[in-house]
């Protein structure tokens, strides 16, 4: 389905991770059945007679609901334009754009899933694990967080997921960063996936290289940009690769973790 722009009612907001919102938005006819973990909507964050703040926020989706044509968004008020989103109530109207991005895939011989997730980077791998589930695959999701209040409900995962936690208080699961637990899955991992802010992913690639072999098991990562336009045009969310500079909104912003010139 090629991105559209359209109008998007706000159906439902529910409270999410300590201090953000999971928030149900309307789409156009057939996008939920459409939509791939790892692709975003683009949200324009301020009201009529104002352009102030001027750019789109991206948020990836967290849950398709095509019962009636809508899709679960995460929602932490880290600035301006996402916190003026976080402030609308229900039946409010929303300038989007979407969908955008590609996605994440699992390989067709995989069998064993690990999820890496860091803060509302939780959203597209939640979706990515629920499709995982449905094929009949074996899935363990690792997140993290600055404490237990801003972890992912564990509602919020199919019931066969391994949850696993960390935080960087102690006050649940492994006292530490997320990506401490992350070796003792390589062995029994056939593909990793993960999202959260770049810094995770460093720290990341630092933990699993000494256990990968011949850059098994793959990574993907859901890189985090700033993204202007989200179609590629305005080149303000470029990654850096092997083969030269990329457009994440359009070539993203789901990429091999391997590919990344860091």
């Amino acid at each position: 389905m090629p991105p559209k722009l359209f109008q998007s009612e706000i159906l439902a907001i529910e409270p999410e991770l300590g201090d953000a919102s999971r928030v149900t938005i309307s789409v156009p006819a057939g996008m939920a059945n459409e939509v791939r973990p790892g692709q975003f909507v683009h949200i324009l964050p301020r009201g009529e007679g104002t352009l102030d703040p001027l750019l789109r926020r991206p948020f990836s989706v967290m849950r398709p609901r095509p019962e009636n044509q809508s899709v679960d968004i995460l929602v932490r008020p880290f600035g301006r334009g996402s916190g003026w989103i976080a402030r609308q109530k229900i039946g409010a109207s929303l300038d989007v754009l979407g969908l955008l991005g590609n996605g994440f895939s699992i390989n067709p011989s995989a069998r064993n899933l690990l999820m890496v997730a860091g803060g509302v980077g939780a959203a597209p791998l939640v979706m990515l694990s629920e499709e995982a589930v449905e094929k009949g695959l074996n899935v363990t999701f690792l997140m993290g967080g600055a404490t237990a209040a801003a972890l992912l409900s564990p509602s919020q995962l199919p019931e066969s997921v391994e949850y696993v936690v960390a935080t960087d208080d102690g006050s649940q699961g492994h006292h530490g960063f997320v990506t401490d637990l992350a070796p003792n899955y390589v062995p029994w991992a056939d593909q990793v996936f993960t999202c959260g802010p770049e810094m995770m992913f460093r720290s990341l690639r630092r933990a699993l290289e000494p256990h990968r072999l011949h850059r098994k098991p793959p990574i993907q990562v859901s890189m985090e940009r700033s993204m202007a336009c989200g179609i590629g045009a305005c080149l303000g969310c470029v990654v850096e690769t092997k083969k030269g500079m990329s457009a994440s909104c359009v070539d993203g912003p789901v990429y091999d973790l391997d590919l990344i010139d860091w």
